[in-house]
């Protein structure tokens, strides 16, 4: 196979970088560097099951993938291989709209976009679905008369999918509410009431629970016995038989509006939040799918019971469970009752939102994940160094220049196939950064091209490549870009000035101006240039 190429083309009028409000405060302007444009963001791969194209200039990756993940039902890591070659499907639990998104909800989703984005490139296409819970009892806890329950829920829809977008995550192939699948729910509740692992509540409520004891398997996800767990503490224990068993459906209260109720065949109600997932994943991925995924806090009570009621009702479901660990902030665990809830809209007001990507990315999905200053500033630098690198090599060709379609390291391959080794997979695509510049200062030229395509698509595929027109935003070519770019052009002119006339300390205090402003120069054979780096942050998470 012929590898593609790409061609960049260097535009001093439209600059890259963007920095931080203390680079605007200071200087008054957002800076835009030197434009590579049409990246490839992913190599060429054949589109077969697991094979990835072989490669004319680099290493190839022939052969049939194995990507491993930890299955938190097998308590173990597992060969990954999909019910259908070439497609992948996932089920993802969404969000409950009864408020806006914290910093957790997007280390969620950003979990499964990265794990998304790799079988899309691994394997072939990929089925992604992450329902939206807009019935629920936290919802109309929240609404009032001014804003019933689903107003509340589709503004809160709007901020979730806002966030998420901010960040680079990519849209679901379907995204379904849970009020646009109700007769699915009730058809559900039928069938497991018709096996015998379900009843109607005797007091005429209007309730049904799902009876744990009729499904030997109950308890087999979180491999806890029965009567060891904690009761069921999702509806009224009236009619119940056991405190284990939970609410399929409940039943209309008075207390709530007439628009959150529907009929069923043993009383008007409303669908419990279990059965919810369960009817929505079957509707849009059928009685088995690959991956069912979702935060570590949902594997009890809401995935054990999405299981048991699954496969009570003759539905083989999930074949593997993935699950993200949770947030922490500045090590404490993160709750209302603390205080230290991070808002995703906080953040993205004080942060760029790659830097707050690379961020919550960069630890290993599974593990507790420390949101800190400390952490999204170490983001900013590792992004500024790859920033640099790349400008670097467009600012060496000195105009258009092409390169090959380079994959990724074999040592980044290895570190995602192994349970999305992300953390790896960054220290790889940063010691190919090394790499490359240690060829710039080398002169090879052709090396170090051959990194930045490697790079180019390490990052891509991470979703964190800053050439990736996402990274864009409004007024990147503007004016304000020219101002900044004749402001630090002027002051570099001053330094030279200095230095020719052997006033070092002169020359010092300009470097110095610019480098607390965000500013980093470079003294080349060709001339001094400058980038954007991490100046010293003057916000707090807190």
């Amino acid at each position: 196979m012929t590898a593609r190429s790409a061609t960049f083309r260097l535009d001093s009028r439209d600059v890259r970088e963007r920095v931080s409000a203390p680079v605007l405060r200071r200087l008054a302007s957002e800076p835009l560097g030197p434009s590579v444009r049409d990246v490839t963001d992913r190599p060429v791969r054949d589109g077969s099951r697991g094979k990835t194209a072989e490669r004319e200039d680099g290493p190839g990756y022939a052969g049939w993938v194995t990507v491993r993940l930890y299955d938190t039902k097998a308590q173990a890591l597992r060969e990954f291989v999909p019910l259908e070659a070439g497609s992948v499907t996932i089920y993802v639990c969404g969000p409950t709209v009864q408020s806006g998104p914290h910093i957790g909800h997007l280390r969620g989703a950003l979990a499964f976009d990265l794990l998304r984005r790799w079988l899309e490139y691994r394997v072939g296409r990929v089925t992604f679905v992450r329902n939206v819970t807009d019935i629920d009892d936290k919802v109309l806890a929240n609404a009032t008369e001014e804003e019933p329950w689903w107003a509340l829920a589709y503004r809160m829809e709007r901020e979730f999918t806002r966030a998420y977008s901010a960040i680079g995550i990519l849209p679901p192939t379907y995204e379904p509410r849970a009020t646009a699948s109700i007769p699915q729910m009730v058809a559900l509740v039928e069938r497991l009431i018709e096996r015998g692992h379900a009843y109607a509540a005797p007091d005429g409520s209007g309730d049904v629970y799902f009876d744990v004891r009729s499904w030997g398997g109950y308890g087999s996800l979180t491999h806890q016995a029965l009567d060891a767990m904690e009761a069921a503490a999702d509806a009224d224990p009236r009619g119940k038989r056991d405190p284990h068993d939970f609410a399929l459906w409940k039943g209309t209260k008075a207390d709530e509006p007439a628009s959150a109720t529907w009929d069923a065949p043993w009383g008007a109600g409303r669908p419990g939040w279990h059965i919810e997932c369960s009817a929505m994943s079957r509707r849009y991925l059928g009685p088995e799918f690959d991956i069912h995924g979702g935060g570590l806090d949902l594997r009890f009570p809401h995935h054990e019971n999405e299981l048991a009621q699954s496969a009570a009702a003759g539905d083989a479901f999930a074949r593997y469970w993935v699950h993200n660990g949770l947030v922490t902030v500045d090590g404490q665990k993160m709750s209302k009752s603390l205080g230290n809830v991070v808002l995703a809209h906080d953040v993205l007001a004080r942060r760029d939102p790659l830097v707050v990507r690379y961020a919550l990315a960069a630890a290993h999905y599974r593990s507790s994940l420390d949101v800190s200053d400390q952490a999204f500033d170490e983001a900013e630098a590792a992004l500024d160094r790859i920033r640099t690198f790349q400008a670097r090599v467009a600012r060496a060709h000195g105009g258009a220049f092409g390169w090959s379609s380079y994959g990724p390291t074999e040592g980044f391959h290895t570190a995602m196939d192994d349970d999305l080794g992300v953390p790896q997979a960054l220290a790889e695509l940063h010691e190919t950064v090394r790499a490359g510049n240690t060829a710039l200062d080398a002169g090879d030229l052709e090396t170090a091209t051959a990194a930045f395509g490697r790079v180019s698509v390490m990052a891509g595929l991470l979703g964190v490549n800053p050439l990736d027109p996402l990274w864009r935003r409004a007024g990147d070519a503007g004016p304000e870009a020219s101002a900044l770019d004749a402001l630090v052009r002027t002051m570099i002119a001053q330094r030279a000035e200095a230095r020719a006339a052997k006033d070092w300390s002169a020359a010092d205090r300009v470097r110095d101006a610019l480098a607390a402003a965000g500013i980093a120069l470079e003294d080349t054979a060709d001339g001094t240039h400058w980038t954007v780096t991490a100046p010293e942050r003057e916000d707090a998470i807190s």
